[in-house]
């Protein structure tokens, strides 16, 4: 299973390659299947491209149900 995640885009390049920051940890990735993006936006990245921009509060949220799931202690079989 693949999972599509937010991203912050911190720069781009005249490549239409972005580096983009996970909570921490930056990649760069493909923004060439994007019309327009800039540095500040959140984008949905998969497999080292960027598919769409998603608003502020849409990523942050998604960011946040990302983090409880990982915090959340294994449950009893």
């Amino acid at each position: 299973m693949c999972v599509a995640v937010p991203g912050k885009i911190i720069s781009i390049d005249e490549e239409l390659m972005a580096t983009v920051d996970f909570g921490g940890s930056s990649r760069d990735v493909s923004i060439s299947l994007l019309e327009d993006a800039a540095v500040g936006e959140y984008v949905i990245v998969h497999a080292g491209f960027a598919l769409h921009k998603v608003d502020t509060k849409e990523a942050e949220q998604t960011i946040a149900l990302m983090a409880g799931i990982l915090d959340e202690p294994p449950r009893p079989e």
